[in-house]
């Protein structure tokens, strides 16, 4: 996709889990939650809004996943209102991130590690001063309801996501 930085770190390698990345289920509810609600805004479309709900109704059941989903819901809002630039994200199911995806990841995984230097990289790259308290009270509330149904991702250091942000600056673009 044009205008995204393609990272294909192996995070299983980072963080000595051996587990897949993408196939955590925690870290798929917000890479595949995100990159649905943020094409739903895009494409003006309902379709990519049903997906995220089947995902989250599947995988968390749908009282969970309902509250969850609202909470995705109004930090991708925020995050698209507050955003220095449009979100940018990969398709679904790719396995790769682009910069838009990893800052979602590494600020939700901020939150629940309580990695402040992530969370301040994140909301520094992603969101203008004016607005970057809006977006760290809806990211944070997501993190939260999401560890609160037990779905903790793995952290995501603040090297990997200055690596991430710096790439970006020297024009790796795909």
């Amino acid at each position: 996709m044009i205008g995204t930085v393609a990272m294909r770190t192996d995070f299983r390698r980072l963080n000595g889990h051996n587990d897949r990345y993408f196939e955590r289920r925690p870290e798929k509810l917000v890479l595949e939650g995100f990159r649905y609600w943020t094409n739903g805004y895009e494409t003006g479309s309902v379709t990519p809004w049903e997906l995220a709900w089947n995902l989250y109704a599947l995988e968390l059941g749908a009282p969970v996943g309902r509250q969850l989903l609202a909470e995705l819901a109004y930090f991708v809002r925020v995050a698209r209102q507050c955003a220095d630039c449009p979100l940018r994200t990969f398709p679904y199911g790719a396995h790769h991130l682009c910069r838009d995806e990893c800052i979602a990841l590494g600020l939700v995984a901020g939150f629940q590690h309580d990695e402040k230097e992530a969370v301040k990289a994140c909301l520094e790259a992603l969101t203008c001063r004016l607005r970057s308290g809006d977006v760290e009270d809806a990211a944070s509330g997501f993190a939260g309801s999401l560890a609160d149904a037990g779905q903790v991702l793995l952290p995501i250091p603040a090297p990997v996501i200055e690596d991430v942000l710096t790439r970006n600056r020297r024009g790796t673009i795909h």
